[in-house]
């Protein structure tokens, strides 16, 4: 994958149906002055310079991808390298997403905390995502593997031990508060005392049947339940048990959040209950309606629970989850959360949002239930065009009715008879129908079928070419057809661009809340300046952001015109945009949504095309132009690299040395880049050229320590990652054989293989309330992730600045004295602290699965305040050059009960080199007084 590329993905997230500027912007004429493709080729040579002149005849399709490329040999054995390592994209019939998310098979989690919020109402909800393809019954591997994902964390996500529910105390039911929105919940009857619930009926649900005993239920079968505090997963679980003629049996579990309060109620109030089934779903393992009754109590221990304040909290709690369940369903919640982030955005961003765009928006507000439902599902869905007889949800009960309604107010778009089938809408609408049914279309006209070929696109080809005389057949195929229009599709990405401030979330952020995949942490929103000060400005970002996905589309599709488009098109805007990027008066960490800095990712994902291309004039120029116009920037250390390098591909050493000295006196170039140019400024600036040997070469060229480990190789394959036979016999990579050796003859040493993890847990646990304490500007809404961590279903989070220089200088006396603490050995009380405190919690950089308290506290001891405390300095200064490239293992001994060492190491392979950021940091941690050293790792010979 080309440099950036996968930044820019990041960046684009998920990819838009309709491009509203795509026209203009493919049709925007550049002035030569301002277009890098201006300078001449002649010092390109080879492929580079008659890539260039390429003509039609040229081209080739390639047999895998089907995709036109360039005929040359180089060119052609590239792309089908890169087509056949991708693979073929092999699809699962099962549920989407959407649907197993919501499914009552899967049992609630615990909510998260509650989030202080200044500037708007305090919420925990829940969503959906729905990444499916064109039909219901199709998924791709990667989803299945998603939901197993979802499946597992939900079974092994430890109960909630705190006794304060959000949804409990109301902040859950934001939308409520509206009647025109989602009915009021009403308030639930309290009870004074225990004779006050006898009967009172509860309506409620048997969950986590797949883990239970099967057995056949019936409606209207007796049922009992038994508290299991053994449980490994929630040590509140209440069992359901019904009886068998052999023996009871279990068949399930009551819904966590619901066990939460009632369990005490069983265990100190002494109360059972019983019940029966209310009706069985057909799906085996769906969750099954049941009614409770509060039927007796028992004494506990030798004396009765009186405590009829506690009993009555209690009871009220069961309630309110009772009737928040009633009110609010699982598979409607995405509904609310959709209402929610809408008026949420049109409440904060009033100056963005024309008066048009806000009633349209506001008109969804008056749609039915079915109609808003409808619409949040099919937005979610791949798409664009479905077919009406395709959709089916349980919780819609008139999908024609609600697809009326919505075409009406403008939300989708409507195919209902052969009239409405536009010709440039005939491709998407074939798409959805099978190989089966377009052959019959096409025999129907009197046409061969070998003439289309087996391949579907081959006959969707064949009938867009020749059927406008046959768009009645197509439609007695397709019936009634529907997509979401592009208004409301551009209008509905910019309101979750402004909730969410970046492309990688969506609706499922509020699901993975709310299933206690996420907990969120606590924290104020301060908000003082907007992120777009005005329209302008935003609709700018919103069009570099339609360039960026015009890049990506451009790379997959290996079209070489529009990618030189696309990077000249960048250049441009970053050249009219000059006087902003020097002028702007924004927040400084603002800047990532600015249209030039998304630009600037496009151009830098440019630069390594044309280095691909060996059209180095070209990314020279580029790289110039970033340089001059982005003064203030940490991507500077690898603008210079790249261009010092591709000076001397050209042949000019001078000028590659010049450069990298000049990038050394560049503030904004550190870490590991400044490692690669103070070497390259060694490596170049050799007598004649220079006669000086720089101040920084004795510490660039230290000797770092190493040991040589041998062990029995597995393979010993080029382009393969290194694998051995370990010391006790079993397969495993160089990282465990070195771990084997230093626990045994290399000193006895305990150790983990964490690289960078470990540390920025350490950081994130130390640093915990600096980096949640109340600062402005740097939270912006509940559920805020910064898009450089974001994994799937690893969401952090952190503050807007904590990649930027904003981060330590705002915070520098909180920062300097907490460190002060932890150089007098106050980390590891600090540390415990911060665990019991917020175990679970998302906070960026810390791994909670990955290491255990005991560790950890291992870890500080050994390390020692002074050590530690320069580490965290190290990171809180400049946390996105410095969280990676740390060493491989982390070792630690201890001398005594509270003494001990600690031993840093970079491991490496048979065909393996230190990386410059690997390098920066151990010389770094020698500086600072580690114990750091190098073991390469060889085999017997």
């Amino acid at each position: 994958m080309l440099t950036g590329r996968e930044s820019l993905i990041r960046l684009i997230g998920k990819r838009r149906r309709y491009l509203p500027n795509r026209h203009s912007i493919l049709s925007t004429p550049i002035s030569e002055s301002q277009s890098f493709l201006t300078v001449s080729d002649e010092r390109n040579g080879g492929e580079g310079s008659s890539c260039s002149n390429a003509v039609a005849s040229d081209w080739v399709t390639c047999p895998v991808c089907h995709n036109n490329i360039r005929g040359d040999d180089r060119t052609i054995n590239s792309h089908l390298d890169n087509c056949l390592a991708r693979g073929t994209k092999r699809k699962l019939s099962q549920r989407t997403l959407l649907d197993l998310n919501f499914s009552r098979e899967f049992n609630k989690s615990e909510h998260t905390e509650g989030i202080i919020v200044q500037t708007s109402h305090e919420n925990d909800v829940c969503g959906t995502r729905n990444n499916s393809g064109d039909s219901v019954a199709e998924e791709s591997t990667s989803l299945e593997c998603k939901m197993h994902t979802i499946r597992d964390y939900i079974l092994n996500t430890p109960a909630s031990s705190s006794e304060e529910n959000p949804v409990l105390n109301g902040k859950l039911n934001y939308i409520a508060s509206s009647p025109s929105i989602s009915p009021q919940i009403s308030r639930p009857q309290s009870a004074e005392s225990v004779d006050d619930i006898y009967g009172y009926n509860l309506m409620t649900s048997i969950v986590a049947r797949r883990f239970c005993d099967k057995v056949e239920l019936n409606p209207g079968e007796a049922i009992s339940l038994m508290r299991d505090p053994s449980n490994a997963k929630d040590p509140n679980a209440i069992k359901v048990l019904v009886e068998d003629p052999e023996s009871t049996k279990t068949v399930g579990f009551l819904p966590r959040d619901l066990a939460q309060y009632l369990s005490p109620l069983m265990d100190k109030f002494g109360l059972c209950f019983e019940g029966s089934i209310t009706y069985v779903p057909d799906r085996a393992l769906a969750a099954i309606p049941v009614q409770i009754v509060c039927c007796k109590k028992i004494l506990v221990g030798e004396k009765e629970c009186e405590d009829n304040q506690l009993f009555n909290s209690l009871w009220k709690h069961v309630l309110n989850v009772v009737e928040i369940e009633k009110t609010c369903p699982n598979n409607i919640k995405y509904q609310h959360n959709f209402v929610l982030m809408l008026q949420e955005v049109l409440r904060t961003n009033p100056h963005l949002i024309t008066a048009d765009e806000k009633t349209f928006l506001e008109s969804f507000l008056s749609l039915s239930d079915d109609g808003q439902r409808l619409f949040v599902r099919l937005y979610t869905r791949k798409g664009p065009w479905f077919r009406l007889v395709n959709i089916s949800y349980n919780e819609i009960l008139d999908c024609r009715l609600a697809a009326k309604e919505l075409s009406v107010a403008g939300y989708v778009c409507l195919i209902e008879s052969k009239d409405d089938i536009h010709k440039d809408d005939l491709e998407e609408v074939l798409n959805m129908l099978a190989v089966g049914d377009l052959r019959e279309i096409i025999s129907t006209m009197n046409k061969n079928s070998k003439h289309g070929g087996s391949r579907k696109q081959d006959l969707i080809a064949l009938l867009t070419s020749t059927c406008e005389d046959k768009l009645c057949a197509i439609f007695e195929k397709t019936g009634v057809c529907i997509r979401i229009s592009p208004k409301a599709e551009s209008l509905v990405w910019r309101v979750e661009r402004l909730f969410f401030l970046n492309g990688e979330l969506d609706l499922s952020t509020f699901l993975l809340v709310d299933m206690g995949i996420i907990k969120y942490p606590t924290y104020n929103c301060i908000i003082s300046d907007q992120i777009f000060s005005s329209r302008d400005d935003l609709l700018s970002y919103e069009e570099a952001i339609e360039v960026a996905q015009i890049m990506d589309q451009a790379l997959e599709e290996n079209n070489r015109d529009l990618i030189l488009r696309c990077i000249d098109l960048s250049d441009s805007r970053i050249q009219a945009s000059t006087v902003r990027i020097h002028e702007s008066s924004l927040v400084p960490f603002f800047s990532r949504f600015s249209s030039s800095w998304v630009y600037s990712k496009v151009v830098l994902l440019g630069v390594s095309f044309l280095e691909q291309e060996n059209r180095y004039i070209e990314a020279i120029r580029l790289l110039k132009r970033l340089l001059l116009n982005f003064t203030s920037d940490k991507r500077r250390g690898y603008w210079t690299l790249r261009l010092s390098i591709d000076l001397e591909h050209l042949g000019r050493p001078n000028e590659s040395l010049t450069i990298a000295e000049k990038g050394l006196l560049d503030p904004w170039v550190r870490a590991g880049t400044r490692i690669s140019l103070q070497r390259r400024v060694l490596r170049l600036g050799k007598p004649p050229r220079r006669w000086k040997t720089p101040s920084f070469s004795e510490s660039v060229q230290r000797k770092i320590t190493e040991v040589h480990v041998q062990g029995r190789p597995l393979n010993c394959v080029t382009g393969t990652k290194s694998r051995f036979y370990g010391e006790d016999g079993e397969q495993c990579g160089v990282e465990q054989l070195a771990l084997q050796y230093y626990a045994g003859e290399g000193g006895g040493w305990q150790g983990i293989h964490a690289e960078s993890g470990v540390w920025l847990t350490i950081f994130g646990l130390l640093m915990w309330d600096i980096i949640f304490t109340d600062m402005p500007n740097v939270f912006r809404n509940l559920y805020q992730v910064l898009a450089s961590c974001m994994y799937y279903f690893l969401y952090k989070t952190a503050p807007l600045d904590m990649d930027t220089d904003s981060f330590y200088e705002s915070r520098k006396s909180l920062i300097e004295s907490l460190l002060e603490k932890v150089q007098n050995g106050m980390a590891e009380e600090i540390l415990i602290t911060s665990w019991e405190s917020h175990f679970g919690t998302a906070c960026r950089g810390v791994k909670w699965d990955n290491h255990s308290l005991s560790d950890l506290r291992a870890i500080v001891t050994c390390i020692g305040g002074p050590c530690l405390a320069s580490i965290c300095r190290h990171l809180a200064q400049d946390y996105r050059s410095w969280s990676n490239g740390m060493p491989d293992l982390l070792l630690w001994r201890f001398h005594g009960d509270y003494n001990g060492e600690a031993k840093l190491v970079e491991v490496k392979g048979p065909r393996d080199r230190l990386s410059e950021q690997q390098r920066a940091w151990l010389l770094f941690l020698m500086d600072a007084g580690f114990n750091a050293e190098i073991c390469k790792v060889r085999p017997l010979l």
